[in-house]
């Protein structure tokens, strides 16, 4: 099966930072081993459990502003700034974050901060909850429940979630499109404020003792280095907010154009 690759940077077991080294030019192409005949992992055996780690936004859902839209209504509820979010940057970043981001930009002092947080959580979420209802262009993205009901039966994968969302939040939006049910947790906004150390979470709560393959699947710069920073698999779907220029800038070790060819996408990253 022939799949759209975009960027493919597993060879022989290795990752390397060198284009020759790559098994997918710099153009977008059709995936065929690099015209190499390489496979994208080693002949040896896969390690016996996969964990996939999804983002949400951008890479299974666009939610058509309705998260935005929440966290600007509970920003203003609390503390009084209507469209406290703008130029805050959102994309790829784990939710307290962009709360102390806002807060720093409005000099709102943080010295209770745990407390901000739960009440903007809640506040946030109580929003979203009519958000989702209002917003008019928010879909599943091309092929994720393909793709999520292929892996769901498979006893060597594991789906799981590494979304700076917040726990309720990432549980409302993909319960409004019918996508909570593949997933068995994951780690949410809550656990930190760096998108890494949330991988590094992940690895170590959701992993069982053993030999394991990570892969960490987002559209966003900061999933991939997320990645690398836990020596994970990184797998960059340019669904969402970024290009794919920038993405592929990032030296994800699997980049797609989106998920739509699904069946050649679990081909390609052997699932």
């Amino acid at each position: 099966m022939v799949a759209t690759v975009l960027s493919c940077r597993i060879q022989f077991g290795t990752r390397s930072n060198s284009p020759s080294n790559a098994l997918a030019s710099s153009d977008s192409r059709s995936y065929n081993g690099g015209g190499r005949g390489v496979p994208p992992y080693p002949a040896r055996s896969m390690p016996m459990l996969k964990l996939l780690l999804f983002d949400v936004d951008g890479t299974l859902v666009i939610t058509g502003g309705a998260g935005i839209r929440a966290m600007n209504l509970a920003f203003a509820d609390l503390f009084g700034v209507e469209s406290g979010l703008a130029d805050v940057e959102v994309a790829g970043l784990i939710y307290t974050a962009i709360l102390r981001a806002a807060l720093t930009k409005h000099d709102i002092a943080c010295e209770a901060f745990p407390d901000m947080v739960d009440e903007f959580r809640e506040a946030y979420c109580r929003h979203l909850a009519r958000t989702l209802v209002e917003a008019k262009d928010g879909r599943v993205l091309p092929g994720v429940r393909e793709v999520l009901s292929a892996l769901q039966s498979k006893p060597d994968v594991r789906l799981s979630l590494a979304t700076g969302n917040f726990r309720r939040g990432a549980e409302l939006k993909l319960s409004y499109y019918g996508l909570w049910q593949y997933f068995d947790g994951g780690v949410f906004g809550e656990a930190c404020e760096d998108r890494a150390e949330l991988i590094a979470v992940a690895r170590r709560d959701l992993l069982p003792d053993g030999d394991s393959a990570v892969y960490v699947i987002g559209d966003t710069v900061h999933d991939v280095e997320a990645a690398r920073a836990n020596d994970a698999i990184a797998v960059a779907v340019a669904s969402g907010f970024t290009s794919e220029e920038t993405l592929r800038a990032a030296a994800p070790d699997f980049l797609f154009p989106d998920f739509s060819d699904w069946r050649a996408v679990l081909t390609v990253l052997r699932l």
